[in-house]
């Protein structure tokens, strides 16, 4: 609707502004646009002066535009606001709107530019915070789609390239909740019938690619994939690659819904996300595989324990959940000359693959030492230290050995002995053939290997009855930020009575569970013998 309104003549100061100006009277009729004005929103002056401004700009009935000047003119006191108006002007606008006798003064300019800046440096931060945050695989597939929705798009799908080369969706999010279902049941169809000439194909081989929504649907040849993709809207698309450090290692898929998503998927924001996120991404696959060498070699260094004739041995070892400490922790159980079972456990210092070459290192040693000399605890542990300082092994660890034998009178009779020695390690953890925690006679609190080579080392005996069952553990146990080491053994102790009565591998089991729930801050090792009854 036009109104009828005199044009006024065109005032000199106005036209000088560099900024849009735009004057409305009381019944919101427009009264005055400077040239400045007219080219911002593309509208003339034979178009606006004398037009009802709801009607020459309708999106502004009900956004922040429309809501600001109305309250200007309700309270007299001036605002500035900046927002997006969409079709068919798809910017960005600021105006500062002031109170006037007759109206309402609008003083506006295009930010456009500045407002793309902005929101691509705040969502190239916030993608570089959140995924340096986790180096977990699967957690940074989670997060990507959600960190480009919905500045980028109505929706986004991760293709990530297999160490075979063949693509998988393994994440996406939709801005709508309605729709993500729907996303997520096209992700699983829409890759096994994709042509080479498919944008996603296309943006895996290294291309930008932009398509409408009938292209893309013409290049899919499935049938449920191309229901399920018009049940999303049949959205535009724009596809792009995901650069690794030497090669492609997927795409974004991003699907604008609608003109005003449409014009926010930026390419040049788009390519400089996907730089982030393929580095990113690349990062968490090499700390991937390197922890799974890590963990492998550590592995391959913690051979089967021998069989004793006392009992049945059980052995755990759980990589600490931030998988770059992967390292010095280690369990060994061997017989030696005339008969005896030794259990070991030890913990190298350090959380690396040096610390993990170094444990194989000791054990080695250790195994050498008890083999040869038939020793007690306390000389296989000083005969380990001296032979450190000859061969010039330098490294420091805590290491306990426990040491079981018997005469026949003492099997006869049920009883086996165990003498133990610690070199800065925690106790072991005894239950009688009942279940109950055993107290261990106090020994000094030996040194760490690698400190004083004559240093003395104590041991400690106990006879154990038939059933009785043995815990040797490292301190990932038990230690934990937020809990002391006394909290943490009284909660070994608690749980380890409560379990006593299950089989041993099933209370080895139980017991990691409970305590670190399958997540250790630090690397566990744990090695038990329960004596046949």
């Amino acid at each position: 609707m036009r109104c009828l309104l005199a044009a006024p003549e065109r005032d000199p100061v106005l036209e000088a502004m560099p900024l849009g100006y735009m004057a409305i009277d009381r019944d919101w009729r427009v009264t005055y646009v400077n040239r400045h004005g007219e080219d911002v929103v593309g509208k003339t002056w034979d178009e606006l002066v004398g037009a009802c401004y709801w009607a020459a700009f309708p999106a502004n009935r009900d956004n922040e535009f429309g809501a600001a000047y109305r309250e200007v003119v309700a309270t007299g006191s001036a605002r500035t606001v900046e927002a997006f108006y969409p079709e068919p002007l798809n910017r960005w606008f600021e105006v500062s709107a002031v109170p006037l006798q007759a109206g309402l003064a609008l003083y506006f300019s295009e930010v456009t530019v500045r407002r793309t800046a902005q929101d691509r440096l705040a969502l190239l931060a916030r993608v570089g915070a959140e995924l340096t945050a986790t180096l977990d695989l699967g957690e940074a597939v989670r997060r990507i789609p959600r960190l480009v929705v919905p500045e980028l798009g109505e929706a986004c799908l991760l293709t990530v390239l297999d160490d075979e080369g063949r693509p998988r969706d393994l994440g996406s999010w939709h801005r709508d909740p309605d729709r993500r279902d729907v996303l997520t049941r096209y992700a699983g169809v829409r890759l096994p019938g994709m042509p080479s000439a498919a944008p996603v194909m296309r943006a895996l081989a290294g291309e930008t690619v932009t398509a409408d929504g009938e292209a893309v649907l013409a290049a899919i040849e499935d049938d449920e994939a191309a229901r399920l993709y018009r049940e999303l809207g049949a959205p535009a698309v724009l596809a792009v690659p995901l650069p690794g450090r030497d090669r492609v290692i997927g795409a974004l898929t991003f699907l604008a819904g609608d003109a005003r998503s449409a014009a926010r998927v930026d390419p040049i924001t788009a390519r400089e996300v996907a730089g982030r996120v393929g580095l990113a991404l690349d990062n968490v696959r090499l700390f991937a595989r390197q922890s799974q060498l890590a963990e492998a070699l550590q592995r391959s260094l913690l051979t089967d324990p021998r069989g004793s004739g006392l009992g049945a041995i059980e052995v755990r070892y759980t990589p600490a959940a931030e998988a770059a400490r992967v390292g010095g922790d280690w369990y060994d159980a061997f017989p030696q000359p005339g008969g005896a079972t030794t259990l070991v456990i030890g913990d190298v210092v350090g959380h690396d693959t040096a610390a993990a070459a170094a444990m194989g290192q000791l054990r080695s040693l250790l195994r050498g030492v008890a083999a040869y000399s038939g020793a007690g605890p306390a000389e296989v542990l000083r005969g380990l230290d001296e032979a450190m300082t000859t061969l010039g092994v330098d490294t420091y660890a805590t290491v306990a050995v426990a040491r079981f034998e018997r005469t026949p009178a003492e099997a006869a009779a049920g009883r086996t002995r165990m003498c133990w020695a610690s070199a800065g390690h925690l106790p072991p953890l005894v239950l009688d053939p009942a279940g109950r925690p055993v107290v261990l006679p106090v020994l000094p609190g030996d040194l760490l290997l690698g400190v004083d080579p004559a240093s003395v080392r104590a041991e400690s005996s106990l006879v154990l009855e038939a059933g009785s069952t043995v815990l040797l553990f490292t301190d990932g146990l038990v230690e934990r930020r937020g809990l002391d080491l006394d909290a943490g053994l009284a909660l070994l102790t608690d749980a380890v009575a409560e379990l006593g009565g299950l089989p041993l591998d099933e209370l080895c089991d139980e017991v990691i569970e409970r305590l670190v729930h399958g997540r250790p801050e630090d690397d566990v090792a744990l090695v038990a013998l329960r004596l046949d009854r």
